[in-house]
């Protein structure tokens, strides 16, 4: 089954991963797809592919392990109008969206299909989700995420929409009546996503719905605060969070996040914000780090441009600060090159050589080949895992490292600290419990604060929480029983079409 949306952000991720632990709860083996992603948020596999982190997180919901079979084409965003292809978890290149969307696009249908297939054959389920709106008709005929690989693999289709953006029952009549009469026959009803208030409100809205275009609800999902699952979109915005328990000691430790143009992998600081007592926000100005106890410079896509972009807006000066003060600071990937003495690109932003920070004694070099790893090792006397997606090549002149090799050895130490400031290449080090635990303490000294890190915070015990509540809302919300018949039988035959229909050039 296909999970379209009326829009971008309509739910579609959140939808597919409640659907796919719901399934599994089922006692089904079940497995998440999408045959093209765009985000910055990645994660690297255990064969060392890359991936859109919200199909690693769909596959945890699952409880399968991730694989590039999930998602084959990921294109991450390095400006306005270029992005790096990933294909098969390794970057091929470089491409104008002009240039992909041109001809490249529609060579790797093939190489998609062929993956969906390998998984339909492996599993009793795949649940695929779509990308922005079906009704791009713009996009259609190069299209291999929506309804390209629904008519291709003859999936049925459900599609979300926000209701608290509001207009979803327009966007579900014109999503609908702008496909070609083709499409509209794989599409087999809509399901609303949060939804605030009396639901009996809505169903004659519904009831309409389905006279005008022939096709059902199969369900309200209600607006539910704090799911806190992994974001898809590069964009974030200012936004803060934090543990809705009080502090266990005397005081609260702020945090702020550099909110870097073309940031990536955000979702770093979200263990971060599971502790009590911990308050995260994201910022873009630097008075609004003033207060900060941690102040994060996560990482980008684009690191000549964050650092310049520091620059700009005295952020720059405020890390010095902290630094010359014995304050904290953590860099992660970009955010760790930047705070650097000098970085060499001739890769990603093809600058050449240009200062860094010069708060730590490291040296960057881009290399062409990306580094993508799953290491271990250990970091303040605590085992720690991550994940690494980096073309820069660190040499460290200095300081000591931030992670040093695990028992079993095979890999270099990696980072560097000076002080309370910290940089690492590794991903993910924040949610290794014992780890974070060890480097909040420290934080909290370093800051002067009278914060107690909580003893029991076990941050993959939350997450698998988080996506169990998604199930629940699928089950109690939904028509599970007919979302069950769409997976096994497909979409209902005679669905009527709905005019106009897609302009008829439109396959």
């Amino acid at each position: 089954m296909l999970v379209a949306g009326t829009t971008s952000d309509a739910g579609k991720s959140v939808v597919t991963a409640g659907i796919v632990r719901w399934l599994a709860r089922q006692g089904m083996k079940v497995a998440p797809f999408k045959g093209q992603n765009m985000s910055l948020n990645s994660f690297v596999t255990r064969e060392g592919a890359e991936i859109g982190r919200a199909q690693a997180m769909q596959a945890r919901a699952a409880g399968v392990e991730p694989t590039a079979l999930m998602n084959p084409v990921l294109l991450k965003p390095g400006g306005e109008s270029s992005s790096q292809v990933v294909l098969m978890g390794r970057p091929v290149g470089e491409l104008s969206a002009r240039g992909y969307h041109g001809g490249r696009q529609e060579a790797l249908l093939g190489t998609v299909l062929e993956c969906l297939a390998e998984l339909r054959a492996t599993y009793d389920a795949v649940i695929c989700e779509g990308a922005g709106s079906p009704a791009e008709i713009n996009l259609r005929r190069t299209d291999i995420v929506n309804m390209g690989i629904a008519r291709a693999a003859r999936l049925p289709v459900v599609v979300v929409g926000d209701i608290d953006r509001g207009g979803v029952f327009a966007s579900f009549f014109g999503t609908t009546a702008l496909l070609s009469r083709e499409d509209q026959s794989l599409v087999a009803g809509y399901l609303v996503n949060k939804f605030r208030g009396d639901v009996s409100l809505l169903t004659p809205g519904l009831d309409m719905l389905k006279e005008l275009t022939g096709r059902p609800t199969y369900g309200v999902l209600p607006w539910r605060e704090g799911l806190g699952i992994d974001e898809e979109d590069g964009g974030l915005g200012v936004r803060a969070s934090g543990s809705a328990l009080p502090p266990v000691g005397d005081e609260v430790l702020r945090v702020a996040v550099c909110a870097l143009p073309l940031m990536s992998n955000f979702t770093d600081v979200d263990a971060l914000a599971a502790e009590p007592g911990v308050r995260v926000r994201f910022v873009d100005r630097v008075d609004e780090a003033a207060d900060a106890d941690l102040l994060v410079v996560p990482g980008t896509r684009g690191t000549v441009r964050a650092l310049a972009w520091l620059r700009e807006r005295g952020f720059a000066h405020e890390l010095a600060r902290r630094a010359a003060e014995g304050r904290p600071v953590l860099g992660i990937c970009g955010g760790y090159q930047v705070l650097g003495e000098r970085i060499e690109d001739d890769v990603e932003s093809r600058a050449g050589a240009v200062p860094g920070l010069g708060l730590l004694p490291v040296r960057v070099r881009f290399a062409a080949d990306k580094t993508l790893a799953r290491p271990v090792g250990t970091a303040l006397g605590e085992r720690v895992e991550g994940y690494e997606i980096h073309h820069g090549v660190a040499s460290v002149g200095g300081g000591e490292p931030f992670v040093t090799p695990g028992p079993a050895g095979g890999q270099d130490p990696d980072g560097c600290v000076v002080g309370a400031v910290r940089g690492t290449h590794w991903h993910g080090v924040l949610e290794n419990d014992a780890f974070r635990r060890a480097y909040l303490t420290r934080v909290a000294r370093e800051a002067g604060r009278r914060f107690v890190v909580a003893p029991d915070t076990e941050f993959g015990v939350l997450r698998e929480a988080q996506l169990d509540r998604l199930a629940d809302l699928v089950e109690e919300h939904a028509d599970t029983a007919a979302l069950l018949r769409l997976i096994e039988t497909g979409a209902p035959p005679g669905l009527p079409f709905v005019p106009p229909g897609a302009p008829c050039q439109m396959p």
